[in-house]
């Protein structure tokens, strides 16, 4: 996967973050990671890591095989330097974290899906790394949708009147289209939720519309329920001219894509690469025959 899928600090990705250790293992400096993965606040960051661990565990994998606490000099403004807590990880450990990162924090978002694919692209077809994509872009606009949904009722759209916002947001960036109408175009059954059957360019689309929506909501200090609901019928519908001006398919004119319980249940017959090969198990340790070196 190239290193533009993952987010950059300055022009440092992931993989340049990669250093490698006396074993001639790979590894990764928590605190160097922390900022690539959206964390300002280590505490937090060092929540997802314990999370990450208990994951480890869980799945069967040696903890101190790819998390190892260690120390890390940093410079004071006085010149001066003191050591802080920072952990070794192994790409493994990198991965786990991802999944157990705040999926509302967009570098995580992306990293899930970075790690997703990357960590099971030698087992699987293309295919199937496309289904994982889709799939982790669906948890994603799920989590979106709640977040975005939350910020409606802070700026000030009472619980019965979510349905018109949300439907707002659909007809701007739909052409007028809204939630209902827009299955109804497509064919698609009335029961059925119209993001179980996006397929993953209309959902990275709406999950960009969701996530600007939000933002627009907090900085214009929103406070009235026709103004959130007019903010969000506006986004979709900047959403849907800049869709036009790079000259794509406009969102009401995308097929259906299969839906997306189908697409799990095809996954999940897929083994997940948590049980893993003895090089990759050992982690930080490496390779066991270089370590008698």
């Amino acid at each position: 996967m190239a290193k533009k899928d993952l987010a950059v600090i300055g022009n440092k990705s992931f993989e340049d973050l990669k250093k490698v250790n006396e074993h001639g293992a790979e590894h990764w400096s928590a605190r160097e990671l922390q900022p690539l993965l959206g964390y300002s606040q280590w505490r937090r960051f060092e929540d997802a890591i314990k999370r990450a661990v208990t994951s480890c565990k869980q799945s069967g994998n040696i903890p101190d095989n790819h998390f190892a606490g260690v120390g890390k000099m940093v410079k004071l403004g006085s010149e001066s330097e003191r050591e802080v807590q920072d952990y070794h990880l192994s790409r493994f450990a990198c991965y786990l974290i991802a999944q157990n990162g705040d999926p509302r924090k967009p570098e995580i978002a992306n990293a899930q899906k970075y790690f997703a694919i990357q960590a099971r692209r030698q087992e699987v077809s293309d295919a199937i790394a496309a289904d994982i994509e889709r799939l982790e872009l669906r948890k994603q606009t799920a989590e979106e949708f709640k977040a975005l949904s939350g910020a409606a009722r802070d700026a000030g759209v009472h619980d019965r009147m979510f349905g018109v916002f949300h439907d707002a947001g659909y007809k701007g960036m739909y052409g007028g289209l809204g939630r209902d109408a827009i299955k109804k175009h497509k064919n698609i059954p009335e029961k059925e939720n119209l993001m179980d059957r996006m397929d993953t360019t209309e959902l990275a689309a709406n999950q960009f519309r969701m996530t600007q929506a939000r933002d627009k909501l907090a900085r214009d200090r929103v406070k009235d329920q026709q103004s959130a609901i007019k903010t969000h019928e506006g986004v979709g519908k900047e959403v849907r001219e800049a869709i036009r001006r790079i000259g794509g398919t406009l969102p009401e004119e995308l097929p259906p894509a299969e839906h997306i319980k189908s697409v799990a249940k095809r996954v999940k017959g897929v083994a997940p690469k948590l049980e893993l090969k003895e090089t990759d198990a050992k982690g930080l340790i490496g390779n066991p025959e270089d370590t008698t070196k």
